[in-house]
């Protein structure tokens, strides 16, 4: 299963992304969890201290690996170097293990926001093709609200685009700038997830101003997640009533599979 969630910054898409990557290790799945929001927040969500998190090296800031698997320096432009680089190590060289999770922490230089073929956003790139098109573990990436790293191959072989959504317009209208450009990339399965949902209005308001666009579920705003982002517990521990809906939102991605016979 390889699932990305995106979504508006402050929708809630990195705490689903944790508690999804939670619920598949506990059915003992091997999971690669990918943050690849520049505004890096999944080690929070997962608990890490902050200790914990200066020490993981964001894959961006690899310079001398870069360097070597590229054969150009990162921030350089123009130059030759490879489309291709080797990164089936970099998961076990580079991830942190968390509870049968590894996380890899994506990063993003200044040259990569451009969205330029510099040796760092290639190497990002081939990185994320690798997870999603070559490896057998649950990938679960906690995207921006672009689509930043990926290419037309990596975008076909995602399983499931979810994007969580909160009541009010301007998440639904990146939720719909997203629908628009994964469909430009040959991705058909896109779900909305409604989060923070505090009544039925809520949700209905969002089922009528998402149109054409399938709501896959909802989960409902509790106040127990922002306790745990106060205290630095991760959600899946925190609050079990979340959990519970976020585990109705899997069972829906796994029975639609089997419908589609995937």
């Amino acid at each position: 299963m390889k699932i990305a969630v995106t979504g508006k910054g402050g929708v809630g898409k990195t705490t689903l992304s944790a508690i999804l990557s939670h619920l598949y290790a506990r059915e003992g799945r091997s999971v690669v969890a990918v943050d690849a929001d520049p505004d890096a927040n999944l080690a929070q969500a997962f608990g890490l201290l902050q200790k914990e998190i200066e020490g993981i090296r964001p894959i961006a800031e690899l310079t001398d690996v870069i360097t070597e698997r590229t054969g150009a320096r990162p921030g350089s432009m123009g130059g030759i170097f490879k489309l291709n680089p080797r990164v089936s190590d970099i998961p076990d060289e580079f991830g942190y293990r968390i509870d049968g999770i590894t996380l890899l922490v994506m990063g993003k230089s200044k040259e990569a926001t451009s969205g330029c073929y510099c040796p760092e956003n290639v190497f990002l790139r081939t990185l994320l093709r690798h997870l999603v098109l070559e490896r057998d573990e649950v990938v679960i990436v906690d995207m921006e609200a672009g689509i930043e790293h990926l290419t037309r191959g990596t975008a076909e072989g995602v399983d499931i685009f979810l994007v969580v959504v909160e009541p009010g317009q301007r998440s639904i209208q990146t939720a719909r700038t997203v629908r628009d450009m994964v469909a430009d990339l040959g991705v058909r399965r896109v779900y909305v997830v409604a989060n923070k949902v505090r009544s039925g209005g809520d949700e209905e308001f969002i089922r009528s101003a998402l149109g054409d666009m399938t709501l896959l579920g909802s989960v409902r705003f509790n106040p127990e997640i922002m306790e745990a982002d106060l205290s630095g517990t991760p959600p899946f521990e925190k609050s079990p009533a979340t959990v519970r809906e976020v585990e109705e939102l899997k069972n829906l991605i796994e029975k639609d599979f089997k419908i589609r016979g995937q």
